[in-house]
């Protein structure tokens, strides 16, 4: 299984698979991150894959101990059916 790495030059989170790329963007601002969009390619489509990027960013983002504003639409909804990372959301 391949892991999730934070590219930080392109502000983005990346899943690498069979040599297509997923990732999920964001911004920073002092203690939050902003998750704005998410892209699978269309060859990775239907296997999970989105979920395992998300998953593995927002793990990342609980270590590192700032909050989540979920713009992305993809992001949201992840959080919203894994109540487990509702304590992440900026309120």
């Amino acid at each position: 299984m391949m892991d999730v790495v934070n590219n930080k030059s392109q502000n983005r989170y990346e899943l690498t698979v069979d040599g297509h790329l997923a990732a999920t963007y964001y911004k920073v601002s002092d203690d939050v991150i902003t998750f704005i969009h998410t892209e699978v390619p269309p060859e990775l489509a239907g296997q999970g894959i989105g979920s395992r990027l998300v998953k593995g960013a927002l793990d990342q983002v609980r270590a590192d101990g700032i909050k989540v504003v979920a713009e992305c639409p993809f992001v949201k909804a992840y959080i919203e059916k894994h109540g487990e990372y509702a304590d992440l959301l900026k309120q």
